[in-house]
Parts: structure tokens; sequence; C-alpha cells
């Protein structure tokens, strides 16, 4: 059975009217174990000051909560009954909601994880993961960054960048310049490309170009790969 979506803390501003208004991100939980919802629930709440708009463990109550409240984030399970989490992630985009997900699961396979990916969703965490580690991915992912289980990185690197004979990864980062390094890692914190030529006193054209080459060199397909790239890769990049 699902738990029905609660509205939860709407008169917490009212502990803090002498303070600067924040609002809290929303997210809505959806896991077909109620233990794990509420317990993250409680862990979210409580140390992350998120709010969660609502929990529940159903496809159809979970497709109405993200159109109706328009969370900022879905943390999402994939081993689910009777309907699972890729058969919901497909049902969410051929029905136009655009609520960015992050899955949170125990399911360390790279099927599972390129499945999830190739679907869309924004993060990929593991439910044995330390809790501290959890809420922090989750509050990134919802500043708009691409998160994922460290356990789970080198999988995903497997997955986007294809071997290919007499390279490695630490090649493949030798290939980029400083400049295309330093864009890679603001593309790692999930910046546009107008945030990147702020920030680095460039034209919005030239972050452009150089994020082209960037997945030209690394050999992919996308602003995401080249994110989950540059996580798995930190520490690597040449120093000169």
């Amino acid at each position: 059975m699902s738990t029905p979506g609660r509205p939860k803390g709407e008169h917490r501003s009212a502990q803090h009217a002498g303070s600067p208004a924040t609002e809290p991100t929303r997210v809505v939980l959806i896991d077909d174990h109620a233990l794990c919802r509420n317990g993250l629930s409680e862990l979210l709440e409580a140390r992350a000051a998120i709010k969660v708009l609502g929990t529940t463990g159903n496809a159809d109550e979970a497709v109405r909560m993200l159109r109706d409240l328009k969370p900022d984030l879905a943390v999402m399970d994939l081993r689910m009954v009777p309907v699972d989490g890729h058969h919901l992630l497909a049902r969410l985009r051929a029905e136009g909601v655009e609520t960015p997900v992050v899955v949170l699961t125990m399911s360390d396979g790279q099927e599972d994880l390129g499945r999830a990916f190739r679907a869309g969703v924004r993060g990929y965490l593991l439910k044995d993961m330390d809790p501290d580690e959890v809420v922090d991915a989750i509050r990134r992912a919802a500043r708009g960054e691409v998160i994922v289980a460290p356990a789970m990185a080198a999988k995903l690197v497997d997955l986007l960048v294809p071997a290919q004979p007499g390279s490695t990864r630490t090649g493949y980062m030798k290939s980029l310049t400083e400049r295309e390094r330093e864009i890679l890692e603001h593309l790692a914190h999930g910046k546009s490309n107008k945030a990147i030529a702020l920030v680095l006193g460039i034209s919005h054209d030239t972050v452009k170009l150089h994020v082209r080459h960037i997945l030209s060199k690394l050999n992919l397909r996308s602003r995401v790969e080249a994110a989950v790239y540059a996580v798995e890769n930190r520490g690597a990049t040449p120093s000169n």
C-alpha cells in the first residue's frame, strides 16, 4: 500500500520570522518500502532542511504527485513492485513530467545504472551509502549537479567512454587544454554555459566552443556524460 502524499512543514517559517526567507528544496520520495520512505523523509528534513512534499510507493500516485506538487526533485527506488523504477521513469517522460529524478537503490548493477541514465536521471545513489553522503548528494542534485555514488562512478564511465586500444582515462584527460579542464570541472558542478562564462570572464560562445571540444576529445555525447566523467577523474588531472 502507498503512503498518501502529505503536506509537511507549512508553519516552520514562522519560527524564523526575523530571518531572511529562504525557500527550502522540495522533494517527493518514491519507494515501495514504507520504512525507507519514512526514514529518508526524517533524515532529509532533520539534517538538510529539505521539505518532503509527500511520499508514495504507488506508480499512479507518484505521477499525480509530481504533476500536481511540482517538486524540485524526486528521489526514487528502482526495485519496486508491481511497477519498477525503470518503467516509472519511462512513463514520467512519456507523460511530460519533467521533475529531475535521483535514483536511490540497492542495485549496484551496471545495467540498471546505464538504463537509469539513459532515461535521463540526474543521479544514482546506493542505499548502503553513509546517510550524510546521501543527504549531501541530494542537496547537490537539487542545485543542478549530476551525482553518482562513488562505487558506481567507474561503472558509469565504462559505459560512457568506450575502450579504445592503447588509450587510458588519464590519456583522455591529457588531451584537454588547461582551460578545457577548468570548464570540465565547472560542468561537474552543474553550471550552465552562461554561469561558466561569468566566472571565467569569457564569452558564452567561447564556452560553447570549449564544451564541444571537450565532448569530442573525451568521446562523449552530452554535458551529463562530461560531468560524470569529470567526477570520476578528479585527482587524475595532469599537473602540466
